[in-house]
C-alpha cells in the first residue's frame, strides 16, 4: 500500500522504520512541529522527522492537523491507508475518509482500557499486571473504533512506564506492520470495542506528578515509576524541588512516619502511610542525577529530616 506514516515521539520510531523496511511504499511523514529542546531551547524536529529527513521522505510539519494546506497536500498525495503512532493530535473527521483504508492508530493498551494520550502511565500507576497493544481503525470518538489486533505485555513489578513503552514500541511495530498487511489483503475485519472495561487515560501534567508521603508504599513506588521518565515524580524539601527516580519498597522498615527520612552510609529511607521506601536516584534543582545517599551527603541531610513539606 502507499501509506502516510503520522508519528512524532521516539516511541513511533520502531514503528516507521518497520515500514522503511517492508513492502509498503510510505510517501512521507506527517509529525509535530519543531519544538524548543535542550538548554539553548533550539527549534528541533521531531524524532518521527529526524528519521524522514534522514531517509529523504516529505515531512509534514502543519501547525495542526486542521490545517488546510495539510488537507489538500493529503488530497494530493492520495494515500491508500495512515498509521499512526502517537502523533500528538485529533485528527478531523474531515480527513479520516481520504485514505481508502482509513487511519490506522497503534495504541499501547488492550482498548477499551486506557484509552487517551497517557495510558502505559495510568496501566502502572493503577497497578495493572498486564498491559499491552492495540490497532484499530480511528473514528471521531477518542480511541474506540473497531480494533484489527492486539498483543498483551507483562507488566513486571519495576517496569517504568519508560521501560513498558520501549518494550510497546518494538512490539507493536510488528503488530502495526501485520495489520497493514491484512488490510490490503483483505483477509483482515476490524471487531467493534466491547461497552464494557472503557477506561480513560488522560495526559499525566507536572502537578499530578507531585509524591504524596502519607500515601501506602505501593501507591508512591506505582506513581513514581508510571511518572518515570516523564513528567518525573516530584517532592520539595523546603525550597527546593527534588526529581524522584524509582523507589524500592522496604516492608522491614515500618517506623518512619510520612516523609521523615532516614540516613545511613550508603541508603536513605523515607516513611510512607505503611512502611519506608528506599530512595534510589535524587535531581536536585541544577544538578545531574545522583544516588540519593550522595545527595544527602552533599545536602547536608540527616535522619529526622522531611520531605513533601514546603518552607
Amino acid at each position: 500500500m502507499r501509506v502516510l506514516f503520522a508519528g512524532t515521539p521516539e516511541v513511533a520510531v520502531p514503528s516507521l522504520h518497520a515500514l522503511l523496511d517492508s513492502p509498503h511504499e510510505v510517501l512521507g511523514v506527517l509529525t509535530r512541529p519543531d519544538a524548543p529542546a535542550g538548554r539553548g531551547r533550539a527549534l528541533t524536529p521531531s524524532p518521527v522527522a529526524r528519521v524522514a529527513l534522514d531517509t529523504g521522505l516529505e515531512v509534514l510539519r502543519p501547525p495542526g492537523p486542521r490545517d488546510p494546506e495539510f488537507h489538500a497536500r493529503l488530497r494530493k498525495l492520495a494515500p491508500d491507508c495512515c498509521p499512526v503512532v502517537a502523533y500528538g493530535g485529533l485528527l478531523p473527521e474531515s480527513i479520516l475518509a481520504i485514505p481508502e483504508h482509513g487511519w490506522i492508530n497503534l495504541h499501547f493498551s488492550l482498548l477499551p482500557a486506557w484509552r487517551g494520550a497517557a495510558p502505559v502511565q495510568h496501566a502502572v500507576i493503577a497497578g495493572d499486571e498486564v498491559t499491552g497493544a492495540s490497532t484499530f481503525r480511528i473514528v471521531k470518538e477518542l480511541d474506540a473504533g473497531p480494533v484489527f489486533g492486539v498483543l498483551t505485555e507483562t507488566i513486571g513489578p519495576d517496569d517504568t512506564s519508560g521501560d513498558l513503552l520501549d518494550r510497546l514500541a518494538v512490539a507493536g511495530a510488528g503488530l502495526l506492520l501485520a495489520t497493514l498487511d491484512g488490510v490490503e489483503q483483505g483477509r483482515l475485519e476490524p471487531l467493534p470495542q466491547s461497552s464494557d472495561g472503557v477506561s480513560f487515560a488522560p495526559k499525566i501534567t507536572v502537578d499530578n506528578a507531585r509524591i504524596d508521603w502519607t500515601a501506602p508504599a505501593m501507591r508512591v513506588d506505582r506513581l513514581i515509576r508510571g511518572c518515570t521518565p516523564n513528567p518525573a515524580a516530584w517532592t520539595v524539601r523546603g525550597d527546593d524541588r527534588l526529581r524522584i527516580g524509582p523507589v524500592t519498597p522496604r516492608p522491614d522498615q515500618r517506623d518512619l512516619k510520612p516523609g521523615e527520612l532516614l540516613v545511613g552510609r550508603k541508603e536513605v529511607l523515607v516513611g510512607t502511610a505503611t512502611h519506608a521506601v528506599l530512595l534510589g536516584e535524587i535531581t536536585a534543582p541544577g544538578k545531574r542525577p545522583m544516588p540519593a545517599a550522595d545527595w544527602a551527603r552533599g545536602a547536608r541531610i540527616e535522619s529526622g529530616d522531611l520531605l513533601g513539606t514546603d518552607s
